[in-house]
Protein backbone atom coordinates (compact mmCIF):
# COMPACT_ATOMS: atom_id res chain seq x y z
CA UNK A 1 0.00 0.00 0.00
CA UNK A 2 0.94 3.92 -0.88
CA UNK A 3 2.61 5.30 2.73
CA UNK A 4 2.99 8.70 4.02
CA UNK A 5 3.27 10.78 1.66
CA UNK A 6 5.26 14.32 2.41
CA UNK A 7 3.16 16.75 1.52
CA UNK A 8 4.90 19.85 -0.98
CA UNK A 9 4.27 22.37 2.01
CA UNK A 10 6.51 20.30 4.38
CA UNK A 11 9.34 19.25 2.21
CA UNK A 12 9.84 22.91 1.15
CA UNK A 13 9.75 23.90 5.00
CA UNK A 14 12.28 20.52 5.85
CA UNK A 15 14.39 21.97 2.58
CA UNK A 16 14.41 25.39 4.29
CA UNK A 17 15.54 24.39 7.58
CA UNK A 18 18.49 21.86 7.04
CA UNK A 19 19.73 24.08 4.19
CA UNK A 20 19.70 26.88 6.41
CA UNK A 21 21.76 24.80 8.82
CA UNK A 22 24.33 23.67 6.55
CA UNK A 23 24.75 27.47 5.06
CA UNK A 24 25.90 28.30 8.54
CA UNK A 25 29.26 26.31 8.22
CA UNK A 26 29.34 26.62 4.74
CA UNK A 27 27.13 28.97 2.41
CA UNK A 28 28.95 28.70 -0.70
CA UNK A 29 28.91 24.69 -1.20
CA UNK A 30 25.20 25.69 -1.84
CA UNK A 31 26.05 27.29 -5.11
CA UNK A 32 27.44 24.03 -6.65
CA UNK A 33 23.83 22.49 -6.58
CA UNK A 34 21.68 26.37 -7.09
CA UNK A 35 19.57 25.47 -10.09
CA UNK A 36 18.89 21.67 -8.76
CA UNK A 37 17.88 22.68 -5.46
CA UNK A 38 16.01 25.43 -7.17
CA UNK A 39 14.09 23.35 -9.81
CA UNK A 40 13.38 20.53 -7.06
CA UNK A 41 11.98 23.08 -4.33
CA UNK A 42 9.61 24.41 -7.29
CA UNK A 43 8.65 20.78 -8.25
CA UNK A 44 4.95 19.99 -6.64
CA UNK A 45 4.92 16.45 -6.74
CA UNK A 46 1.04 16.63 -4.57
CA UNK A 47 -0.56 15.75 -7.87
CA UNK A 48 1.50 12.64 -8.33
CA UNK A 49 0.17 10.98 -5.26
CA UNK A 50 -3.41 10.59 -7.01
CA UNK A 51 -2.06 9.23 -9.69
CA UNK A 52 -0.05 6.81 -7.68
CA UNK A 53 -2.45 5.94 -5.92
CA UNK A 54 -4.29 3.18 -8.02
CA UNK A 55 -0.76 1.11 -8.14
CA UNK A 56 -0.53 -0.01 -4.83
CA UNK A 57 -2.86 -2.49 -2.83
CA UNK A 58 -5.25 -1.17 -0.48
CA UNK A 59 -3.17 -3.53 2.50
CA UNK A 60 -0.19 -4.65 3.38
CA UNK A 61 3.52 -3.41 3.96
CA UNK A 62 2.97 0.68 3.20
CA UNK A 63 5.80 1.48 0.85
CA UNK A 64 8.46 4.60 1.78
CA UNK A 65 9.82 7.23 0.07
CA UNK A 66 7.73 7.35 -2.62
CA UNK A 67 7.92 11.02 -3.69
CA UNK A 68 11.86 11.57 -2.53
CA UNK A 69 12.74 8.24 -5.37
CA UNK A 70 10.99 10.00 -8.11
CA UNK A 71 13.10 13.56 -7.23
CA UNK A 72 16.12 11.40 -7.12
CA UNK A 73 15.64 10.33 -10.84
CA UNK A 74 15.51 14.31 -11.59
CA UNK A 75 18.57 14.77 -9.89
CA UNK A 76 19.85 11.40 -11.48
CA UNK A 77 19.53 12.98 -14.41
CA UNK A 78 20.59 16.40 -13.63
CA UNK A 79 23.85 15.17 -12.98
CA UNK A 80 23.96 12.98 -15.30
CA UNK A 81 24.41 9.75 -12.77
CA UNK A 82 23.87 6.20 -13.20
CA UNK A 83 21.65 4.64 -10.27
CA UNK A 84 24.34 3.09 -8.74
CA UNK A 85 26.62 6.28 -8.22
CA UNK A 86 23.87 7.80 -6.81
CA UNK A 87 23.06 5.21 -4.47
CA UNK A 88 26.87 5.64 -2.97
CA UNK A 89 26.58 9.50 -3.59
CA UNK A 90 23.53 10.36 -1.34
CA UNK A 91 24.97 8.74 0.96
CA UNK A 92 27.55 11.23 1.54
CA UNK A 93 26.12 14.48 0.54
CA UNK A 94 23.99 16.17 2.52
CA UNK A 95 22.63 18.28 0.63
CA UNK A 96 21.91 16.21 -2.38
CA UNK A 97 20.26 14.07 0.56
CA UNK A 98 18.20 17.20 1.61
CA UNK A 99 16.82 18.58 -1.82
CA UNK A 100 15.66 14.49 -2.21
CA UNK A 101 13.54 14.89 0.56
CA UNK A 102 15.27 11.85 2.75
CA UNK A 103 15.42 12.60 6.43
CA UNK A 104 17.57 11.03 8.41
CA UNK A 105 16.25 7.38 8.36
CA UNK A 106 16.77 4.35 5.70
CA UNK A 107 17.63 5.27 2.29
CA UNK A 108 16.07 3.34 -0.26
CA UNK A 109 17.92 0.22 -1.94
CA UNK A 110 18.23 -0.37 -5.55
CA UNK A 111 15.69 -2.53 -5.53
CA UNK A 112 13.00 0.11 -3.76
CA UNK A 113 13.73 2.16 -7.44
CA UNK A 114 13.13 -0.23 -9.79
CA UNK A 115 10.22 -1.16 -8.17
CA UNK A 116 9.02 2.37 -8.18
CA UNK A 117 9.66 1.96 -12.50
CA UNK A 118 7.61 -1.20 -12.26
CA UNK A 119 4.60 0.07 -10.73
CA UNK A 120 4.23 2.88 -13.52
CA UNK A 121 4.21 0.91 -16.54
CA UNK A 122 2.68 -2.74 -16.45
CA UNK A 123 5.15 -4.41 -19.08
CA UNK A 124 6.41 -7.84 -19.18
CA UNK A 125 9.92 -7.72 -20.51
CA UNK A 126 11.79 -10.60 -18.33
CA UNK A 127 14.23 -12.40 -20.71
CA UNK A 128 12.84 -14.82 -23.31
CA UNK A 129 14.49 -17.55 -25.46
CA UNK A 130 13.91 -16.03 -29.25
CA UNK A 131 15.74 -16.70 -32.51
CA UNK A 132 18.79 -14.21 -33.24
CA UNK A 133 17.56 -10.83 -34.58
CA UNK A 134 19.87 -10.48 -37.63
CA UNK A 135 21.16 -6.81 -38.43
CA UNK A 136 19.44 -6.47 -41.75
CA UNK A 137 22.16 -6.38 -44.55
CA UNK A 138 20.23 -3.99 -47.03
CA UNK A 139 20.51 0.02 -46.86
CA UNK A 140 17.36 1.67 -47.18
CA UNK A 141 19.67 5.12 -47.75
CA UNK A 142 20.72 8.38 -46.52
CA UNK A 143 17.87 10.36 -45.81
CA UNK A 144 15.36 7.62 -46.92
CA UNK A 145 12.64 6.62 -43.98
CA UNK A 146 11.66 2.65 -43.90
CA UNK A 147 8.54 2.06 -45.89
CA UNK A 148 5.37 1.03 -43.76
CA UNK A 149 5.39 -2.79 -43.27
CA UNK A 150 1.15 -2.92 -44.92
CA UNK A 151 -0.22 -0.78 -47.30
CA UNK A 152 -3.48 1.18 -45.72
CA UNK A 153 -2.03 0.70 -41.98
CA UNK A 154 -2.93 4.57 -41.65
CA UNK A 155 -6.18 4.63 -43.28
CA UNK A 156 -6.86 1.49 -40.72
CA UNK A 157 -5.90 3.45 -37.99
CA UNK A 158 -7.70 6.70 -39.28
CA UNK A 159 -11.23 4.78 -39.46
CA UNK A 160 -10.88 3.05 -35.74
CA UNK A 161 -9.95 6.56 -33.96
CA UNK A 162 -12.81 8.48 -35.71
CA UNK A 163 -15.34 5.87 -35.09
CA UNK A 164 -13.90 6.51 -31.44
CA UNK A 165 -11.66 3.97 -30.77
CA UNK A 166 -8.30 4.34 -28.32
CA UNK A 167 -5.48 2.81 -27.15
CA UNK A 168 -6.64 3.18 -23.38
CA UNK A 169 -4.58 0.09 -21.82
CA UNK A 170 -1.37 1.07 -23.67
CA UNK A 171 1.72 0.52 -20.82
CA UNK A 172 3.16 4.54 -21.12
CA UNK A 173 -0.13 5.75 -20.46
CA UNK A 174 0.04 6.08 -16.97
CA UNK A 175 3.97 7.86 -17.43
CA UNK A 176 1.80 10.58 -20.11
CA UNK A 177 -0.65 11.32 -17.57
CA UNK A 178 2.19 12.05 -15.05
CA UNK A 179 3.93 13.99 -17.75
CA UNK A 180 0.76 16.38 -18.35
CA UNK A 181 -0.81 16.12 -14.76
CA UNK A 182 2.61 16.86 -13.20
CA UNK A 183 4.78 19.39 -15.13
CA UNK A 184 3.33 20.53 -18.29
CA UNK A 185 0.53 21.30 -16.31
CA UNK A 186 2.14 23.54 -14.43
CA UNK A 187 3.95 25.40 -17.03
CA UNK A 188 0.73 26.50 -18.94
CA UNK A 189 0.09 27.80 -15.89
CA UNK A 190 2.94 29.85 -15.96
CA UNK A 191 2.06 31.14 -19.79
CA UNK A 192 4.87 28.61 -21.24
CA UNK A 193 2.86 27.02 -23.36
CA UNK A 194 -0.23 28.95 -24.66
CA UNK A 195 -4.24 27.26 -24.99
CA UNK A 196 -3.92 27.44 -28.56
CA UNK A 197 -1.45 26.01 -30.00
CA UNK A 198 0.82 24.70 -32.86
CA UNK A 199 2.38 21.15 -32.68
CA UNK A 200 5.16 19.59 -34.22
CA UNK A 201 5.33 15.79 -34.34
CA UNK A 202 9.25 14.21 -35.02
CA UNK A 203 10.21 10.31 -34.79
CA UNK A 204 13.94 10.11 -33.27
CA UNK A 205 15.70 6.71 -32.97
CA UNK A 206 16.66 5.65 -29.57
CA UNK A 207 18.76 2.87 -28.65
CA UNK A 208 18.79 -0.06 -26.34
CA UNK A 209 21.57 -0.94 -23.73
CA UNK A 210 20.37 -4.29 -24.81
CA UNK A 211 23.00 -6.84 -26.95
CA UNK A 212 21.01 -7.45 -30.16
CA UNK A 213 23.57 -11.02 -30.15
CA UNK A 214 21.66 -12.49 -26.77
CA UNK A 215 23.12 -14.47 -24.73
CA UNK A 216 24.08 -18.34 -26.01
CA UNK A 217 22.10 -20.88 -24.23
CA UNK A 218 22.78 -24.02 -26.35
CA UNK A 219 26.06 -26.23 -26.41
CA UNK A 220 26.97 -24.82 -30.13
CA UNK A 221 30.83 -24.12 -30.55
CA UNK A 222 29.99 -21.95 -33.35
CA UNK A 223 28.98 -18.46 -32.86
CA UNK A 224 26.48 -18.17 -35.75
CA UNK A 225 24.50 -21.24 -34.86
CA UNK A 226 20.51 -20.78 -35.17
CA UNK A 227 20.03 -21.71 -31.94
CA UNK A 228 17.70 -19.42 -29.73
CA UNK A 229 18.97 -17.05 -27.41
CA UNK A 230 18.00 -15.53 -24.51
CA UNK A 231 17.61 -11.66 -24.77
CA UNK A 232 17.49 -9.12 -22.20
CA UNK A 233 15.51 -6.60 -24.18
CA UNK A 234 12.99 -8.91 -25.82
CA UNK A 235 10.73 -6.29 -27.53
CA UNK A 236 13.43 -4.48 -29.32
CA UNK A 237 13.65 -4.49 -33.13
CA UNK A 238 16.24 -3.12 -35.62
CA UNK A 239 15.30 0.61 -36.97
CA UNK A 240 16.50 2.36 -39.88
CA UNK A 241 18.41 5.76 -38.68
CA UNK A 242 18.02 8.63 -42.16
CA UNK A 243 20.26 10.88 -40.40
CA UNK A 244 23.31 8.53 -39.63
CA UNK A 245 22.27 5.82 -42.35
CA UNK A 246 23.07 2.97 -40.60
CA UNK A 247 20.70 0.45 -38.60
CA UNK A 248 19.93 0.76 -35.13
CA UNK A 249 18.95 -1.64 -32.29
CA UNK A 250 15.71 -0.08 -29.84
CA UNK A 251 13.00 1.92 -30.39
CA UNK A 252 12.02 4.91 -32.28
CA UNK A 253 10.66 7.64 -29.75
CA UNK A 254 7.90 9.89 -31.47
CA UNK A 255 7.78 13.14 -29.21
CA UNK A 256 5.01 16.08 -29.80
CA UNK A 257 6.51 19.25 -29.00
CA UNK A 258 5.53 23.26 -29.39
CA UNK A 259 7.16 26.59 -29.55
CA UNK A 260 6.58 29.64 -27.78
CA UNK A 261 7.61 32.75 -29.97
CA UNK A 262 7.23 35.12 -27.46
CA UNK A 263 9.62 33.26 -24.96
CA UNK A 264 11.64 31.73 -27.60
CA UNK A 265 10.79 28.38 -25.95
CA UNK A 266 11.06 24.89 -27.29
CA UNK A 267 9.22 22.42 -24.94
CA UNK A 268 7.76 18.51 -25.25
CA UNK A 269 4.34 17.82 -24.23
CA UNK A 270 3.91 14.48 -25.68
CA UNK A 271 6.14 11.20 -25.84
CA UNK A 272 5.63 7.20 -26.87
CA UNK A 273 8.14 4.99 -27.43
CA UNK A 274 7.13 2.39 -30.47
CA UNK A 275 8.84 -0.10 -32.50
CA UNK A 276 12.06 0.92 -34.10
CA UNK A 277 10.31 -0.29 -37.56
CA UNK A 278 6.93 1.44 -37.18
CA UNK A 279 6.60 4.34 -39.54
CA UNK A 280 6.18 8.02 -38.47
CA UNK A 281 3.28 8.21 -40.12
CA UNK A 282 1.20 5.59 -38.18
CA UNK A 283 2.80 6.73 -35.10
CA UNK A 284 1.87 10.50 -35.78
CA UNK A 285 -1.83 9.89 -35.79
CA UNK A 286 -2.17 7.76 -32.89
CA UNK A 287 -0.60 10.32 -30.79
CA UNK A 288 -2.40 12.74 -32.67
CA UNK A 289 -5.82 11.32 -31.11
CA UNK A 290 -4.00 10.43 -27.48
CA UNK A 291 -2.86 14.11 -27.15
CA UNK A 292 -5.95 15.57 -27.65
CA UNK A 293 -7.37 12.85 -25.08
CA UNK A 294 -4.49 13.66 -22.64
CA UNK A 295 -5.17 18.03 -23.02
CA UNK A 296 -8.84 18.34 -23.41
CA UNK A 297 -8.42 22.02 -23.08
CA UNK A 298 -5.66 22.77 -25.38
CA UNK A 299 -6.78 23.73 -28.92
CA UNK A 300 -4.63 22.77 -31.56
CA UNK A 301 -4.31 25.55 -34.44
CA UNK A 302 -1.55 23.68 -36.61
CA UNK A 303 -0.43 19.95 -36.44
CA UNK A 304 3.12 20.48 -38.11
CA UNK A 305 5.31 17.46 -39.43
CA UNK A 306 7.70 15.99 -42.50
CA UNK A 307 7.06 14.31 -45.48
CA UNK A 308 6.30 11.38 -43.29
CA UNK A 309 3.04 12.41 -42.36
CA UNK A 310 1.89 13.25 -46.11
CA UNK A 311 -0.57 10.73 -46.77
CA UNK A 312 -4.03 11.69 -47.85
CA UNK A 313 -5.53 9.65 -44.33
CA UNK A 314 -3.74 12.28 -42.06
CA UNK A 315 -5.21 14.98 -43.66
CA UNK A 316 -8.54 13.45 -43.58
CA UNK A 317 -8.03 13.15 -39.58
CA UNK A 318 -6.92 16.58 -39.40
CA UNK A 319 -9.80 18.04 -41.14
CA UNK A 320 -12.28 16.24 -39.43
CA UNK A 321 -10.68 17.57 -36.15
CA UNK A 322 -10.38 21.24 -37.54
CA UNK A 323 -6.76 21.27 -37.42
CA UNK A 324 -4.75 22.82 -40.16
CA UNK A 325 -2.12 20.96 -42.16
CA UNK A 326 1.09 22.07 -41.99
CA UNK A 327 2.75 19.38 -44.00
CA UNK A 328 5.88 19.18 -46.58
CA UNK A 329 4.97 17.22 -49.83
CA UNK A 330 6.91 13.83 -49.95
CA UNK A 331 8.51 13.78 -53.30
CA UNK A 332 7.92 10.38 -54.00
CA UNK A 333 3.89 11.57 -53.98
CA UNK A 334 4.48 14.07 -56.49
CA UNK A 335 1.54 14.11 -58.79
CA UNK A 336 -0.79 12.25 -56.84
CA UNK A 337 -3.24 14.86 -56.94
CA UNK A 338 -7.35 15.11 -56.87
CA UNK A 339 -7.96 18.46 -58.06
CA UNK A 340 -10.15 19.34 -61.11
CA UNK A 341 -7.93 18.71 -64.10
CA UNK A 342 -8.84 21.83 -65.49
CA UNK A 343 -6.75 23.77 -63.14
CA UNK A 344 -2.97 24.59 -63.90
CA UNK A 345 -1.59 24.78 -60.38
CA UNK A 346 2.50 24.15 -59.40
CA UNK A 347 3.30 21.72 -56.94
CA UNK A 348 3.06 23.12 -53.98
CA UNK A 349 -0.84 23.76 -54.82
CA UNK A 350 -0.43 27.49 -56.11
CA UNK A 351 -2.84 28.41 -59.79
CA UNK A 352 -1.28 29.59 -62.02
CA UNK A 353 -2.14 32.50 -64.26
CA UNK A 354 -2.50 32.06 -68.23
CA UNK A 355 0.34 34.39 -68.11
CA UNK A 356 2.86 31.76 -66.90
CA UNK A 357 2.64 33.75 -63.48
CA UNK A 358 1.49 31.90 -59.93
CA UNK A 359 -1.78 33.59 -58.35
CA UNK A 360 -1.40 35.72 -54.73
CA UNK A 361 -3.03 34.31 -51.87
CA UNK A 362 -6.03 36.53 -50.71
CA UNK A 363 -7.12 34.30 -47.91
CA UNK A 364 -9.72 31.88 -47.00
CA UNK A 365 -13.36 32.35 -46.69
CA UNK A 366 -14.48 30.30 -44.21
CA UNK A 367 -18.10 30.25 -45.10
CA UNK A 368 -17.46 29.16 -48.87
CA UNK A 369 -14.52 27.32 -47.34
CA UNK A 370 -12.55 28.51 -50.34
CA UNK A 371 -9.10 30.14 -51.11
CA UNK A 372 -9.57 32.91 -53.00
CA UNK A 373 -6.53 33.97 -55.21
CA UNK A 374 -6.07 37.12 -57.40
CA UNK A 375 -3.93 38.00 -60.07
CA UNK A 376 -0.07 39.04 -59.65
CA UNK A 377 -0.08 41.65 -62.45
CA UNK A 378 -2.94 43.84 -60.86
CA UNK A 379 -0.92 43.14 -57.65
CA UNK A 380 2.03 44.68 -58.74
CA UNK A 381 4.03 41.06 -58.52
CA UNK A 382 4.67 40.11 -61.85
CA UNK A 383 4.90 41.92 -65.61
CA UNK A 384 2.85 42.24 -68.04
CA UNK A 385 2.55 39.30 -70.79
CA UNK A 386 0.60 39.64 -74.19
CA UNK A 387 -1.16 36.52 -72.83
CA UNK A 388 -2.60 38.66 -69.86
CA UNK A 389 -4.92 41.13 -72.49
CA UNK A 390 -6.81 38.48 -72.64
CA UNK A 391 -7.40 36.99 -69.27
CA UNK A 392 -9.44 39.43 -67.31
CA UNK A 393 -10.39 43.10 -68.37
CA UNK A 394 -11.96 44.05 -65.45
CA UNK A 395 -9.48 45.99 -63.11
CA UNK A 396 -9.52 44.10 -59.74
CA UNK A 397 -7.92 41.46 -61.93
CA UNK A 398 -8.96 37.43 -62.63
CA UNK A 399 -10.25 35.81 -59.56
CA UNK A 400 -9.48 32.10 -58.83
CA UNK A 401 -11.06 29.99 -56.16
CA UNK A 402 -9.96 26.45 -54.92
CA UNK A 403 -11.29 24.27 -52.53
CA UNK A 404 -10.19 21.92 -50.10
CA UNK A 405 -12.42 19.33 -50.27
CA UNK A 406 -10.96 19.42 -53.80
CA UNK A 407 -7.89 18.06 -52.66
CA UNK A 408 -7.08 17.98 -48.57
CA UNK A 409 -3.38 17.39 -49.24
CA UNK A 410 -2.80 19.62 -51.72
CA UNK A 411 -5.26 22.88 -51.04
CA UNK A 412 -4.68 23.14 -47.43
CA UNK A 413 -6.47 26.37 -45.51
CA UNK A 414 -3.28 27.66 -45.07
CA UNK A 415 -1.89 28.03 -48.61
CA UNK A 416 1.49 26.01 -49.17
CA UNK A 417 4.74 28.03 -49.66
CA UNK A 418 2.54 30.84 -48.61
CA UNK A 419 4.01 32.88 -45.59
CA UNK A 420 2.24 32.40 -43.07
CA UNK A 421 2.98 28.24 -43.92
CA UNK A 422 6.40 29.33 -44.13
CA UNK A 423 5.95 31.07 -40.60
CA UNK A 424 4.27 28.36 -38.99
CA UNK A 425 6.36 25.30 -40.93
CA UNK A 426 9.38 27.13 -38.89
CA UNK A 427 8.20 26.00 -35.58
CA UNK A 428 9.05 22.28 -36.87
CA UNK A 429 12.81 22.65 -35.98
CA UNK A 430 11.51 23.12 -32.14
CA UNK A 431 11.14 19.03 -32.42
CA UNK A 432 14.34 18.73 -33.61
CA UNK A 433 15.69 21.05 -30.81
CA UNK A 434 13.88 18.94 -28.25
CA UNK A 435 15.36 15.54 -28.96
CA UNK A 436 18.59 17.22 -29.28
CA UNK A 437 18.04 18.10 -25.26
CA UNK A 438 16.41 15.19 -24.19
CA UNK A 439 18.62 12.68 -26.24
CA UNK A 440 22.58 14.35 -25.79
CA UNK A 441 21.79 17.18 -23.22
CA UNK A 442 19.95 14.91 -20.59
CA UNK A 443 21.54 11.82 -22.09
CA UNK A 444 19.01 9.26 -22.86
CA UNK A 445 21.31 9.06 -26.49
CA UNK A 446 23.93 7.57 -24.36
CA UNK A 447 22.03 6.00 -21.55
CA UNK A 448 22.93 2.19 -21.43
CA UNK A 449 19.45 1.27 -19.74
CA UNK A 450 17.47 -1.73 -21.66
CA UNK A 451 14.02 -2.29 -21.95
CA UNK A 452 11.09 -0.04 -23.11
CA UNK A 453 9.35 0.57 -19.45
CA UNK A 454 12.65 1.64 -18.51
CA UNK A 455 13.58 3.53 -21.40
CA UNK A 456 10.08 5.25 -21.49
CA UNK A 457 10.69 6.27 -17.74
CA UNK A 458 14.05 7.65 -18.07
CA UNK A 459 12.66 9.67 -21.01
CA UNK A 460 9.61 11.27 -18.72
CA UNK A 461 12.18 12.13 -16.43
CA UNK A 462 14.64 14.29 -19.06
CA UNK A 463 11.49 15.62 -20.07
CA UNK A 464 10.87 16.88 -16.70
CA UNK A 465 13.71 18.34 -16.58
CA UNK A 466 13.60 20.16 -20.05
CA UNK A 467 10.29 21.53 -18.53
CA UNK A 468 11.82 22.28 -14.74
CA UNK A 469 14.69 24.38 -16.64
CA UNK A 470 12.10 26.75 -18.41
CA UNK A 471 9.66 27.27 -15.37
CA UNK A 472 12.82 28.16 -13.49
CA UNK A 473 13.84 30.43 -16.13
CA UNK A 474 10.30 31.97 -16.65
CA UNK A 475 10.24 32.95 -12.87
CA UNK A 476 13.75 34.05 -12.65
CA UNK A 477 12.85 36.45 -15.57
CA UNK A 478 9.89 37.97 -13.65
CA UNK A 479 11.32 37.95 -10.42
CA UNK A 480 8.72 35.77 -8.80
CA UNK A 481 11.92 33.60 -7.33
CA UNK A 482 15.30 33.83 -5.91
CA UNK A 483 17.18 31.64 -4.75
CA UNK A 484 18.86 33.64 -1.66
CA UNK A 485 15.72 35.34 -0.78
CA UNK A 486 13.62 32.05 -0.97
CA UNK A 487 15.38 30.02 2.07
CA UNK A 488 17.09 33.18 3.86
CA UNK A 489 20.72 32.42 3.05
CA UNK A 490 23.27 35.19 3.23
CA UNK A 491 25.73 33.72 0.70
CA UNK A 492 27.77 36.71 0.35
CA UNK A 493 30.15 35.78 3.59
Amino acid sequence: MLGKWTPHSEYQTFVIQELNLFAELNPLALLEYEILISKLFLLDLDPLKTLLYPRYASTGRPSHNQPEIFRSFIIMNHLKLTLDQWIHKVQHNHILKTIAGFDYGKLPSVASYYDFINRLIHLDERPKLKEKKRKPSKKVGKGKKLPPKRSGSVQRFVNQITSGRRLERRPERLLQEIFAGVCVKRSIELGLINSSLNISGDGTCIKTGASHFGVKTCECTAFQCNCTRRFSDPNATWGWDSHKDQWFYGYTGYFISTYNKALKLDLPIYLRLVDAKRHDSITAVVALAEFRDLYPNLKIESFISDSASDNYPTYELLNYWGINAVIDLNPKNKGNFKFPTQLHIDDNGTPICPGGHKMINWGFQRDRCRIKWRCPRVLGKAPLTDSCSSCSTSSYGRVIYTKTNWDLRLFTKIPRRSPLWISIMKERTAAERVNNRILNHYGIEHHRARGKKRISFFTMIASFNVHLDAQLNRLLSIGKFDFSSAFNLNLAA
